[in-house]
């Protein structure tokens, strides 16, 4: 019985070392937000308020062959944060020389060479009218179907500071019935990096153009434009601005959004455990539900935000942030713009 005992036990412990062998490397990250957010539009004679809760939890997968090539995919498994849903990454390859390739829901490349311009704190929040198709995000234009690769050069391209991108994706073959459908699109991006005295300067561009098919007598419309932007650190300084221009196409219902422009400038402050920032948008758009066929009225959206952020602990942050949103839906002042309030935390790992 102690001969078997042992066996066994040499058996499992085998068993144990040779899956922990196999086993790619796993990592978790999530976070947690609590708050009350008020809200007060135009149309409302009472301001709102309600409790906010958002929670998020991802597992990330990777490994490294034996000839140094990275391979990487992730999976959430709760997203309840204002996009909602859980989501699934492709694959992506890192190799030696510091480039990736995204494979499978890879995005678009001029989204993801955006210059991150400062904005506000916590959730606060207006909700505008979803007639009024005015865009504030600088990379509106940048879309992608699941069925396309990315690539992303490694730093110092070519150029000390300097990383380019590029992405295609194609058909997937869903159809448009009752909306239009996105059927491919391509993009390309760069970040430039560089000192000047003691101050960091990024600058940040793209270009995409996208294709979408419908199902009706109206013909098959692109969504293309570009974005350029820029940043400048210096110490606990972050000032940063950015502008968007470009056409887009709208589903359900099916419209045409034409002459969209988007600008943003943005300031950030860090005194010690607490962030000071304030920042502004502005987005205007012509939009028609006939494609082809330009609108003659505008759509327009001004958005400020302010927000203060204090480090309690590692990974805890209270935050209180602040919006006030004004609409135009085809030319004339609507009553869905308005003020927004948020206080609460968020904790992290």
């Amino acid at each position: 019985m102690k001969k078997e005992l042992l066996i066994a036990s040499a058996l499992i412990s085998t068993m144990g070392v040779a899956s922990v062998a196999e086993a790619v490397t796993a990592t978790m990250s999530g976070s947690h937000k609590t708050g009350l957010k008020g809200t007060d539009t135009d149309a409302n004679a009472d301001s709102t308020v309600s409790h906010l809760v958002q929670s998020n939890f991802s597992v990330s997968l990777a490994e490294t062959t034996d000839g140094g090539v990275g391979i990487a995919t992730s999976f959430m498994l709760t997203n309840e944060s204002s996009a909602g849903g859980t989501h699934t990454a492709g694959l992506t390859l890192t190799f030696t020389d510091g480039s990736k390739l995204d494979l499978m829901k890879a995005g678009n490349a001029a989204a993801s060479h955006d210059v991150a311009v400062p904005g506000g704190a916590g959730e606060a929040g207006v909700t505008i009218t979803s007639s009024n198709n005015a865009q504030t995000g600088l990379d509106f234009f940048a879309e992608a179907t699941a069925i396309g690769i990315e690539w992303h050069s490694a730093a110092d391209f070519m150029a000390d500071g300097l990383k380019v991108g590029a992405s295609i994706s194609v058909d997937d073959g869903a159809a448009p019935v009752a909306s239009v459908a996105l059927e491919s699109g391509w993009g390309v991006g760069a970040t430039y990096v560089t000192t000047a005295g003691d101050t960091t300067v990024t600058v940040g561009g793209g270009y995409a153009n996208s294709e979408y098919k419908d199902l009706g007598t109206d013909p098959s419309s692109p969504s293309n434009g570009f974005h350029v932007g820029f940043s400048a650190v210096t110490g606990n300084l972050t000032v940063a601005a950015a502008y968007a221009s470009g056409d887009d196409v709208k589903s359900n219902p099916d419209e045409e959004i034409a002459d969209a422009t988007v600008s943003k400038m943005g300031v950030k402050y860090v005194a010690g455990d607490i962030t000071l920032s304030v920042g502004y948008s502005s987005g205007e758009a012509k939009d028609n539900a006939t494609f082809g066929t330009a609108g003659t009225t505008t759509d327009a959206k001004d958005v400020t935000d302010a927000g203060i952020s204090y480090a309690v602990a590692s990974g805890v942050t209270a935050n209180l942030g602040w919006q006030n949103a004004d609409s135009k839906d085809e030319g004339a002042s609507d009553t869905s713009g308005g003020t927004s309030w948020y206080i609460g935390a968020s904790m992290s790992f």
